[in-house]
């Protein structure tokens, strides 16, 4: 039986001069489904049902970034840099092929990726993100601090406000999913400091006001999936990357969010497991 994402070890290697943090779980063998998360995340923050469900029939590998948790380093301030580190940190890990999903800040790392290493990836999942000048990307933090402080105020976690709608369906998805990421007892990641946290930030608000990139060249299989009410990376973006990559699949679910996968995660995971066997 495959063991839960909750209880897989934290392991270290060392790429292009840094140590990056990453758990694995899921079977050995066949191409393995690489995971990139969003702004200040660390490997606590991975939805584990998400995980747990692909990783039943793939090899799935979680990374943190360069200065985000149990990773060495200084934060980057581009999706530039972000994306080579992935890139060196796949080729690190002995793998020559790999499928991609990237959430949000993920998403734009990965996009970055498949277009600098076109060869590296076999199938991409794009999901709660954006391309490069996206509509609204650069004015994510005039979004997002006045809702992370309504989450100080409030005592919960500001990804309540920035993930979910406010519509009951929204609230009662936001709290499971917030209870799912804390189901890990031992061996947490370290938190992202302060100082990570807005060079990421930085990071993605240049990726907003950056030139468009040619989505075309995408020639891989892409499944683009986003709720229907994104407000920090809107949802007109999602429907916009699958317009303008060739033959990529749109999902987009109802009364959701940013966090759509997480709060559909029954249907999305099945969703991406057929678009990944397909």
């Amino acid at each position: 039986m495959t063991p839960l994402y909750i209880e897989a070890p934290t392991g270290l290697i060392t790429a292009a001069g840094t140590r990056f943090a990453y758990r694995e779980v899921g079977p050995r063998g066949g191409i393995p489904l690489v995971l990139l998360n969003h702004w200040g995340a660390v490997l606590d923050n991975f939805d584990p049902r998400i995980i747990d469900g692909l990783a039943a029939q793939h090899q799935v590998i979680a990374v943190d970034y360069r200065g985000i948790g149990a990773s060495g380093g200084s934060a980057p301030l581009t999706i530039d840099e972000m994306a080579r580190d992935a890139i060196a940190l796949i080729r690190a890990l002995g793998h020559a092929t790999v499928d991609l999903m990237g959430f949000s800040l993920g998403g734009m790392v990965a996009q970055d990726m498949v277009l600098k290493a076109p060869d590296l990836v076999r199938k991409l999942i794009l999901t709660g993100t954006g391309p490069a000048g996206g509509e609204g990307i650069a004015k994510v933090g005039a979004v997002s601090w006045p809702l992370i402080l309504r989450g100080l105020f409030t005592l919960r976690d500001p990804k309540t406000y920035l993930f979910f709608t406010a519509t009951a369906n929204g609230r009662s998805a936001a709290k499971a999913f917030i209870a799912r990421t804390k189901e890990r007892t031992t061996g947490r990641d370290k938190g992202p400091t302060p100082r990570a946290f807005l060079r990421q930030l930085k990071a993605i608000q240049a990726w907003g006001r950056q030139l468009p990139q040619d989505l075309s060249r995408i020639r891989i299989p892409v499944l683009v999936a986003n709720g229907e009410n994104d407000i920090m990376v809107p949802t007109s973006n999602s429907h916009d990357m699958a317009r303008r990559i060739p033959g990529a699949k749109l999902v987009i679910y109802p009364d959701a969010g940013h966090g759509g996968i997480f709060q559909y995660h029954t249907q999305f995971v099945p969703t991406a497991l057929a678009f990944l066997a397909a």
